[in-house]
């Protein structure tokens, strides 16, 4: 598969793209001993041999990782305020990788880490509508007519909030648990539509994001994905 010289050198770690690109045209990067200065050139990072000053550029390894966050948890590696981040669940040498979207500080469960930002932008962009699934608790009884407002939109802070489906699984006079799928994937979405209902969400948990489930991953440990199942994140429609 080819790749623009100047993102190969950005994904590689040796500088931003647009730094990349001005090592370019200066002429000191060579692909399989030629100078290039061409910024549309392509090449084939399994093929061709690229250097820079004579150093051989290695493409970085790209690492996806599934993560069963804890409530408590940011999910930036950096805070001023000192709390507890995602990041510290894993090996230090993995410290290059970040967050796919958000999980907020009191929710829980699937997220996904990577230093692949083609993979992150097309699971976070809103034109992908990648799903994603929730299992919330909430306070008291709700019924299926007082959660149909989240199926049909609502507005919050001049912005149109909306569940693809709400599904009731269990509730009693106390605590009400239900199921929802979003597609949208905006700031604090859901926890924002209660909300505007009035309904108090007691736990969130994100359990699945397209065709990958949280399934019996133990809290505050991870996995790596399988190829399988990148593939299937990058489909079309998921």
């Amino acid at each position: 598969m080819s790749v623009r010289l100047q993102k190969f050198l950005a994904e590689a770690g040796i500088a931003s793209r647009r730094a990349s690109e001005q090592l370019i045209v200066q002429g000191q990067v060579h692909v399989n001993g030629r100078p290039v200065s061409a910024l549309g050139t392509k090449i084939d990072p399994s093929e061709d041999k690229v250097t820079i000053d004579g150093k051989l550029v290695k493409p970085k390894r790209k690492l996806y990782l599934a993560i069963h966050k804890p409530p408590g948890y940011i999910c930036s590696r950096n805070d001023p305020e000192n709390r507890r981040s995602v990041g510290e669940l894993l090996p230090k040498e993995w410290n290059n990788l970040y967050s796919v979207g958000r999980l907020d500080y009191w929710s829980e469960g699937l997220i996904f880490y990577t230093n692949d930002g083609d993979f992150s932008l097309k699971l976070t962009h809103p034109r992908f509508g990648v799903k994603k699934i929730y299992r919330v608790a909430l306070k008291g009884n709700v019924d299926q007519q007082r959660l149909a407002p989240l199926t049909r939109g609502i507005m919050d802070d001049g912005e149109m909030l909306k569940a693809e489906r709400v599904r009731i699984l269990k509730g009693n006079n106390s605590r009400s648990m239900v199921e929802v799928t979003l597609r949208q994937g905006k700031n604090r979405e859901l926890r924002r539509m209660f909300e505007v209902l009035g309904i108090e969400v007691e736990q969130l948990q994100r359990t699945q994001i397209g065709p990958v489930k949280l399934a019996e991953l133990p809290k505050g440990k991870w996995r790596t994905l399988t190829a399988t199942e990148i593939k299937s994140l990058l489909s079309p429609k998921v």
